[in-house]
């Protein structure tokens, strides 16, 4: 028996005949041939128990002292063994693995790879920091519940291709390297080489290609789409992702959400054995708001907002009854004794003080608190229900008595803001969202909102975005009267897509961009090309695109997007294991002709190197 190590350009004999995951009983007897890593050493006095993993599983070899190399194998070097596949002793069998009943008795074995000790354990436990996980992903990616992950990822996204495919979309590509157009985020920005002073931008989304494939007569598209957003990230947004973009011909908003919910269900039937019910629910935006206090609900419990405006206003509560005087908005949540079967939310007076501080986080200037009782209760607010008064509370909220009744009274968007935040707050608090997959369809968002700091208006989703009603009566006076054909696609308060019916018509996209404070000139620079192929005959026609990051990690049930995307950045960009973003030389600035000043000078970005 002789060990060897693999050199380039040397014959395929080490190459594998089976997979670490695939021997089993039915084996014994034959001679094959296995590739991994090395996962684990255990030496039994001059016999070597190695463990040899690769994605499929890992299957236990046994390595005899007098092989050459055995006493140097360290964990993760590569291996290829070959050798006689043997029972193992009933005692012995292992009974987690599928290659629990069997080892492999190595008769040569070649070294293909060594390896230094690891910087992180390739464990499916690792307790290692994120920022040490990142910075060695390679690592990190060896682990069995990032190869699982990663694996349904791609099982998932290709039984959404093979649905599309049969409903005949066309998988097209769209172009990289464009130009800048507002959509909402900042662009990340390319400079030209050839054309000075001239920048691509990356595509925040393909939204205006895919547009302009319906103009073309593509009436069924869909890609598998990379987008770019120069934003703030949090755990279900990275600065690239990927996202399932599709757009439809010759359709009105019912077409989209059945070919969607088509594809989700023959997807989640497929990849994980799941038979959801379509078509899934439908709520307006409005009514999400006023019973959530967002628009993307997590409608698996309730705890929803009661507006009690009407009480307020005669109420002898004076925070209450100005708040609605001067036309903001008084509403409450219910939490009852037992939210749920088995669940009893029991609150201390101090922790429910202490609730205070969770909506102070978005904005309110107070909580209010009741405990419910048609003789008055408990709480702050039990003075102000005496004669009748708590009776009336109690229906105006649906309470019963003793349950705890908590209050914010401000501007109707900070009502509905620290509410909706305090009811997801108290719903982890307690485990109440339970249950598998609540789809849910948000319609009817406004076509325009006010930015806060600007004063100016912008577009709720983005600009291409059609009316509800396409005269659009009175938009130039109010624009925030407007409603639009919009629509997302929510599952368990995760959005997992936006989407709307298109502006097909040149007349009502040039108002629309009016309304945005884009005048002609500006309309031709920035969206000129749009324009002139919606005025060559655009039918009419809508889509949306879905964010697989998010929905692959939700099927997962993860709350990060982190352990479903192969090489994540930080909340801060950057990627710790290649070093980007990174300096370049000043020559390489100069054949983009960019040159850098301030801050990237003072921190020495700018080097010569």
């Amino acid at each position: 028996m002789t060990a060897s190590t693999a050199a380039a350009g040397t014959s395929a004999g080490w190459k594998r005949t089976h997979t670490c995951g695939e021997l089993t009983a039915e084996a014994v007897g034959q001679t094959v041939t296995l590739n991994g890593w090395v996962d684990a050493r255990r030496d039994h006095g001059g016999i070597y128990f190695v463990d040899l993993r690769d994605r499929y599983g890992v299957t236990q070899v046994v390595i005899k002292g007098n092989l050459e190399g055995a006493a140097k194998i360290g964990p993760e070097f590569v291996l290829s063994v070959t050798g006689c596949v043997t029972a193992r002793s009933p005692e012995n069998v292992n009974e987690k693995r599928s290659t629990g009943t069997i080892e492999v008795v190595v008769e040569s074995m070649t070294v293909l790879s060594e390896s230094p000790t690891p910087p992180i354990e390739v464990i499916d436990e690792l307790e290692a920091a994120v920022d040490t996980r990142l910075r060695y992903r390679y690592l990190d990616l060896r682990r069995g519940p990032l190869q699982k992950n990663i694996a349904h990822r791609s099982r998932f996204i290709n039984s959404m291709r093979r649905s599309l495919e049969k409903l005949d979309f066309l998988e097209i590509e769209t172009p990289i390297l464009n130009r800048a157009t507002p959509e909402g985020a900042r662009d990340y920005l390319v400079p030209s080489r050839v054309h000075p002073g001239s920048f691509y931008a990356l595509p925040q989304s393909p939204q205006i290609f895919k547009q302009i494939l319906m103009v073309a007569g593509f009436d069924r598209y869909f890609q598998v789409a990379r987008c770019f957003r120069d934003e703030d990230l949090r755990a279900d947004r990275q600065p690239e992702f990927t996202q399932l973009d599709f757009e439809m011909a010759f359709v009105e908003e019912s077409d989209v959400f059945a070919v969607w919910e088509q594809i989700l269900k023959e997807t989640f039937s497929e990849t994980m054995g799941v038979e959801l019910t379509i078509p899934f629910p439908r709520m307006t935006y409005a009514e999400s708001m006023a019973r959530f206090g967002n628009d993307k609900p997590d409608v698996r419990f309730g705890l929803e907002l009661k507006a009690i405006d009407d009480w307020a206003r005669s109420s002898e509560f004076k925070v209450f009854a100005s708040v609605v005087e001067s036309g903001g908005r008084v509403a409450g949540i219910v939490l009852p004794a037992e939210p749920s079967p088995g669940v009893k939310a029991e609150l201390s007076r101090k922790e429910v003080e202490a609730l205070g501080s969770v909506v102070s986080e978005y904005g309110a200037k107070g909580l209010a608190w009741w405990r419910a009782s048609a003789e008055g209760g408990a709480g702050p607010l039990s003075r102000f229900c005496k004669d009748g008064r708590g009776a009336e509370l109690m229906a105006a909220l649906g309470a019963q008595e003793g349950d705890l009744c908590l209050f914010v009274a401000d501007k109707e968007e900070v009502v509905y803001r620290a509410l909706g935040e305090l009811r997801l707050h108290l719903a982890k608090k307690f485990g109440l969202a339970q249950g598998d997959w609540a789809f849910l369809w948000v319609t009817e968002f406004p076509m325009f909102l006010r930015d806060e700091n600007s004063g100016k208006w912008t577009s709720a989703h983005h600009p291409f975005t059609a009316p509800s009603d396409w005269a659009m009566p009175g938009a130039e006076e109010d624009p925030g009267g407007v409603a639009s054909s919009a629509y997302d696609l929510v599952l368990n308060g995760w959005e997992l897509g936006s989407g709307s019916i298109r502006i097909h018509r040149t007349d009502v996209q040039e108002r629309v961009f009016q309304i945005l404070g884009l005048d002609a000139k500006e309309q031709a620079e920035k969206f000129g090309f749009l324009l002139e192929a919606l005025a060559h005959g655009a039918p009419p026609h809508g889509g949306l695109g879905l964010g697989l990051d998010r929905l692959v990690a939700l099927t997962l049930g993860l709350d990060n997007i982190r352990d479903v995307v192969p090489f994540p950045k930080t909340t801060s960009a950057s990627d710790l294991m290649c070093g980007a973003p990174s300096s370049v030389p000043v020559e390489q600035l100069n054949e983009v002709h960019i040159g850098l000043t301030g801050r990237a000078l003072i921190d020495g970005a700018m080097t010569a190197e």
